[in-house]
C-alpha cells in the first residue's frame, strides 16, 4: 500500500513505458503506480523489432526483477526511495460513467489515477503521458496531468546552433586569416571560449571570413568553400556543413534544419566526395508506419513496401548523379556502388544488428527517433565509422515526440562541446523562391 505521506503519487501511462523503460527511476521518492490496463497493454507490444517492442520487453523484465517474491498489489520498493505498485481500481463510478461511457484502456488508466485521488486527495496524485489529448482528459475530470519530461531538452531556443557571427572584427586580422589560414584564438575577442569544431562567421567594415575553433590548438582555422561531388555550397551554413560532414577527424555530426535547407543533399554528397575512405555508405531513415500499421500490412514485396518511404533519398542522389553526364565516371560510380551495395539505402531498422566499421552511415529524419533510438544507433558505431544524423525537430510525424523531446534535439544538447563532435543550423532555405515562401507563410 502507498504509504508515503509526504512524497506524491505518479500514475503512469503506457506511452511513458515505451518511450522510456527505465521511467519509474524518474521520480526520485515519490510512489509510482501502474495502472492493470498498462500491464494488459506491455503485452501487446512484446512481440517486434522496433524500439517500442524492445522498451516492452525491458520493462516487462524489470517489474519481474523487482517483485522476487513480493506482491505488487502491497507495494515493492525502488531504489529511488519510493514504492511502485500495479493498480487494479479501474472501477468507474457514476460521475466517470457519464464523462467516459465508452469502456477503453486510455478510460480505464484515467480511472485509476481519478480513484486514487479520490482516496488521497487533490495535489497529491499526477498523471503521467506523453499523449497530450489524454492530459487534457484527466484535466478535464480534476486531475493534475503532466507530460514526462525527462530526456527533454530545457528549452529549444536556446539550443546549440553549432554557428555564430561576430561583427567588427580588424581588418588585419581577417587579412591574416586569409593568408595564414590559421591564426591564434586570442588575436579575436570572444566572450567565452568557443565550443570545439564550432564555426563563426567573422565580419570587418567591408571583409569577412569563415572559420572555425580547435579546442586542442587554441586556434582558429579558415573554412574554404568546397565542391561535394558536384554540389556547390550555396551559404555559410552549408559551406560550414560540408567542412564538418568531409573532416575525418570529425566522427558525430548533426545537421537540423527546415525542409529545404539541403541537409540530406549536402549529407549525401560529402559521403560520396570522401568515399574512398569507407567501406560502405549507409543511408538510412526511420519508417514511420501508416497509421501504426506495420510494413507488413502495405501489398507488394519488401521493395515495392519500402520505396515510398525511401524515395526521398533516392531523389536527392538523382540530383546528384544529374550533376554529371550519363557516361561520365562520376555518374557510372554511383551506379555501380548502388548495385554493389557499396551504398545503401535502407530503412533503418534494417541497419540494426549490423556491423558499422568504416562505414559513412547517415540517418535521416534523425527527428522521429527517440533518445534511446539515437544512443543505440551511435553506440555500435566501429572503428573508422562516421555518423551524421540530420533533421527538423520541429517536423515531428511520432505522436510521443515533440520538439524537446525527440532523439536529433536530446543529441545536440548532450554532445555539444565534445572535440570529435559538430552541429550546424540551417535556416536558409535554398529550393526556390516558392518553396521558401511557403515554408516560412503557411
Amino acid at each position: 500500500m502507498l504509504k508515503n505521506k509526504n512524497g506524491k503519487i505518479f500514475v503512469i501511462d503506457t506511452n511513458v513505458i515505451l518511450y522510456d523503460h527505465r521511467c519509474i527511476y524518474s521520480f526520485e521518492e515519490h510512489d509510482i503506480v501502474i495502472p492493470i490496463t498498462v500491464i494488459e497493454e506491455m503485452d501487446r507490444f512484446k512481440r517486434g523489432n522496433e524500439i517500442i517492442n524492445y522498451n516492452a520487453r525491458q520493462f516487462a523484465r524489470e517489474m519481474d526483477a523487482l517483485s522476487e517474491d513480493k506482491l505488487f498489489s502491497e507495494g515493492v520498493k525502488l531504489k529511488t526511495g519510493g514504492i511502485i505498485i500495479v493498480d487494479t481500481n479501474i472501477n468507474k463510478d457514476d460521475y466517470l460513467n457519464k464523462v467516459f461511457w465508452e469502456d477503453k484502456p486510455d478510460h480505464r488508466i484515467i480511472s485509476v489515477a481519478y480513484n486514487l485521488q479520490k482516496e488521497h486527495g487533490k495535489g497529491k496524485v499526477v498523471f503521467v503521458s506523453k499523449d497530450m489529448n489524454l492530459r487534457m482528459k484527466a484535466k478535464s475530470i480534476g486531475v493534475h496531468s503532466e507530460d514526462y519530461e525527462t530526456g527533454k531538452v530545457p528549452n529549444i531556443d536556446e539550443l546549440y546552433k553549432g554557428r555564430k557571427s561576430i561583427e567588427d572584427i580588424p581588418s588585419n586580422i581577417i587579412d591574416e586569416i586569409y593568408e595564414q589560414k590559421l591564426i591564434d584564438v586570442n588575436k579575436i575577442k570572444l566572450i567565452s571560449e568557443p565550443m570545439p569544431n564550432e564555426f563563426f562567421i567573422l565580419r570587418s567594415n567591408k571583409k569577412s571570413a569563415l572559420v572555425a575553433y580547435n579546442t586542442e590548438e587554441k586556434t582558429i582555422r579558415r573554412v574554404e568553400k568546397k565542391k561535394a561531388y558536384g554540389i556547390d555550397p550555396r551559404n555559410a551554413e552549408q559551406t560550414f556543413a560540408l567542412d564538418a560532414l568531409m573532416n575525418d577527424k570529425i566522427l558525430l555530426v548533426t545537421l537540423s534544419g527546415k525542409a529545404g535547407t539541403g541537409k540530406t543533399l549536402l549529407t549525401l554528397a560529402a559521403a560520396l566526395e570522401v568515399q574512398k575512405n569507407y567501406k560502405q555508405i549507409f543511408l538510412a531513415r526511420p519508417i514511420i508506419p501508416l497509421s501504426n500499421r506495420d510494413l507488413g500490412y502495405l501489398p507488394g514485396d519488401i521493395k515495392s513496401k519500402m520505396n515510398p518511404f525511401m524515395q526521398p533519398l533516392f531523389d536527392n542522389l538523382s540530383v546528384i548523379k544529374h550533376q554529371y553526364e550519363e557516361n561520365s565516371v562520376e555518374y557510372k560510380s554511383i551506379t555501380k556502388m548502388l548495385d554493389n551495395e557499396q551504398l545503401l539505402i535502407t530503412p533503418l531498422a534494417y541497419i540494426r544488428g549490423r556491423s558499422l566499421a568504416k562505414v559513412y552511415f547517415i540517418v535521416d529524419e534523425a527527428q522521429n527517433l527517440t533518445p534511446h533510438e539515437v544512443k543505440t544507433i551511435i553506440t555500435r558505431a566501429g572503428e573508422g565509422t562516421k555518423i551524421v544524423l540530420t533533421g527538423d525537430p520541429y517536423q515531428i510525424d511520432t505522436p510521443y515526440l515533440d520538439s524537446r523531446s525527440n532523439g536529433l534535439t536530446y543529441l545536440i544538447d548532450k554532445m555539444k562541446g565534445q572535440n570529435i563532435y559538430a552541429h550546424i543550423t540551417l535556416e536558409k532555405g535554398e529550393r526556390s523562391y516558392l518553396s521558401e515562401l511557403a515554408s516560412n507563410l503557411l
